[in-house]
């Protein structure tokens, strides 16, 4: 196609009754998620997934089983992720599938990647749910980081098993899935062992291996399902998670598409192609929530909340792979206010509930892939709007909001509003570790305070300006002719430059694992994937299993 849309459309949506790669199973308190890749089995044709290596369909059944974990088994307080097959744990991302791919497809696969490893170790920090790594044979590249990005790794001590990150020394490019930071700003590594290490194409094995800390625990292979289990069984014991509650079904996710919109129950989507943009309206509760925990669970996956995170994070994942040229999501909502602060007011009262606990963090990494998509992001505030709690946050996600201020000429909708809830100020962190709140006014820390006291006030577009929550406020008369320049210039400006310009400006303040990996890693990688180096005809990754040697430009840049 010409217009910038996938020749096969990627499909986020799956159950596990259609997993191919991936086998679950639940003992108790621990369940086990091994890895038995299908070698024909790949999402598109021209590659065979040998040697349990991984493509991006593999990747997206990783992601639904983590979130079928999260939410369907409260009783779960650990899991052992390990190989299904003997003597090879994993050999990473699949070459021959990124040496095919498109320059978007392989930044947005590492992407994904990234997030699904970050979920995992929020599934730790905050579900309490506490992954833990077998690794049974070789665990190369992106296995390994898949191994990093678990609390504890074990290896078995055979003379066969390894760990390595190949892909400098083999293929000239980066670990794309962050395994540089986490080498050593979350396993502390030393410098200079990392150094070696990230240069080793055969990797590290046994005692060498533990003693610089890239494992947690060696042991014989014979011991190797037992040790795991036992580790995990201590960790499960500690987990604040129900042993006896029960979990929710996430039922297969109702989308349609016609043509160039795409609908939801909650969330619908329009895509100008002419402009390259999408307007996303999401819609807020038509109902009162439920009065309490017992009314969450009853309602299961359609309570508004879920409902809208999941619907969300589809949207999302579709735009972002299948939509490239559409360059600029606009942010508009519609409903009621008084709802929107309702539900929040439920998720903020039931934070002792696992499954309102599970809501929230959903919400948190949904409005987090938006943080990080490289997309330009504006927001709405229109009469009819419901930009409250919650759905506030999508205007502060925004790189720019517009409020109309008062009413519309011929429209009987009150004036334009938005409302602050308890959610705002400490339920959806982004990467930075700070709330959007706290990362628009670091320059004036008492302004979050202040607002506090405004929790639940409706502010007009001359309040929202003065408390800087909004960017410009025209009136009815210069509403339509700002709104289509501000599009109009977005649209002009060089994607290339626009991404570099958001991602610098999106996370201001302190530095995380996160950040380094979608601001400084993924931004390297970024670049690396277009060099000839990498991608020329006698690049890494284009001569990889050819027998022919690379061939580079030495100029250091």
């Amino acid at each position: 196609m010409t217009d910038g849309r996938a020749l096969t459309p990627i499909d986020f949506r799956i159950e596990p009754s259609r997993y191919r790669h991936w086998k679950l199973s639940i003992d108790g308190r621990v369940a086990i998620l091994a890895m038995d890749v299908k070698e024909d089995g790949g999402l598109r044709p021209g590659y065979e997934l040998k040697l349990n290596s991984y493509d991006l369909g593999v990747d997206i059944e990783l992601y639904d089983a983590l979130q079928r974990l999260r939410f369907g088994h409260p009783e779960v307080g650990a899991v052992i992720l390990t190989s299904g097959k003997e003597r090879i744990f994993c050999a990473g991302a699949n070459i021959r599938m990124l040496g095919q791919s498109s320059h978007g497809f392989k930044v947005n696969f590492c992407k994904f990647t990234n997030e699904t490893r970050n979920a995992i170790e929020e599934a730790a920090a905050e579900s309490r749910q506490v992954w833990i790594c077998a690794i049974n044979g070789p665990c190369a590249g992106g296995g390994y980081e898949l191994a990093l990005a678990c609390e504890r790794i074990i290896m078995a001590d055979d003379g066969n098993t390894s760990v390595a990150l190949p892909e400098t020394p083999l293929l000239a490019v980066l670990p794309g899935t962050g395994g540089l930071t986490r080498l050593v700003d979350k396993r502390h590594v030393r410098r200079d062992r990392a150094d070696v290490f990230c240069t080793l194409e055969e990797g590290i094995k046994g005692k060498r291996a533990l003693d610089w800390g890239l494992v947690d625990e060696l042991v014989p292979r014979s011991r190797l399902e037992e040790t795991a289990r036992q580790r995990a069984a201590e960790v499960a014991a500690r987990t604040d998670r129900p042993a006896a509650g029960r979990g929710i079904a996430l039922r297969p996710l109702d989308r349609t598409i016609d043509g160039d919109r795409i609908a939801y129950a909650h969330v619908a989507c329009a895509i100008d192609r002419a402009r390259g943009v999408a307007e996303i309206t999401v819609g807020g509760p038509s109902v009162p929530p439920p009065a309490d925990a017992a009314g969450i669970h009853g309602l299961g996956d359609p309570f508004w909340p879920l409902a809208l995170a999941r619907q969300l994070d589809d949207l999302i994942l579709h735009l972002r792979t299948n939509e490239e040229q559409i360059g600029l999501w606009v942010f508009k909502t519609a409903g009621s206010a008084d709802l929107v602060e309702a539900y929040d007011r439920l998720l903020a009262d039931q934070q002792g509930d696992w499954l309102a606990r599970e809501i929230r963090l959903f919400l948190k990494r949904t409005l987090k892939r938006i943080d990080v998509s490289a997309r330009s992001v504006f927001a709405l505030i229109e009469p009819g709007s419901c930009f409250a709690g919650t759905l506030l946050e999508l205007a502060l996600a925004a790189d720019r909001s517009y409020m109309l201020a008062g009413a519309r000429e011929g429209d009987s909708r009150p004036p334009t509003t938005l409302r602050l809830t308890e959610m705002n100020f400490g339920a959806y962190p982004m990467a930075n570790g700070l709330t959007r709140l706290s990362s628009r006014f670091l320059g004036e820390p008492g302004r979050v305070d202040d607002l506090k006291g405004r929790i639940g006030q409706d502010l007009d577009a001359a309040a929202a300006a003065e408390a800087g929550l909004v960017t410009v406020t025209p009136d009815d008369i210069d509403w339509d002719d700002e709104v289509r320049l501000a599009l109009e210039e977005r649209a002009a400006f060089s994607p290339d430059a626009l991404t570099g310009m958001e991602a610098s400006l999106r996370f201001a303040g302190p530095e995380t694992l996160e950040t380094k990996i979608f601001g400084r890693l993924s931004a390297w990688q970024n670049w690396i994937f277009q060099r000839p180096n990498a991608v020329g005809a006698k690049g890494g990754l284009s001569v990889y299993g050819t027998g022919q040697r690379s061939e580079f430009d030495r100029r250091r840049v």
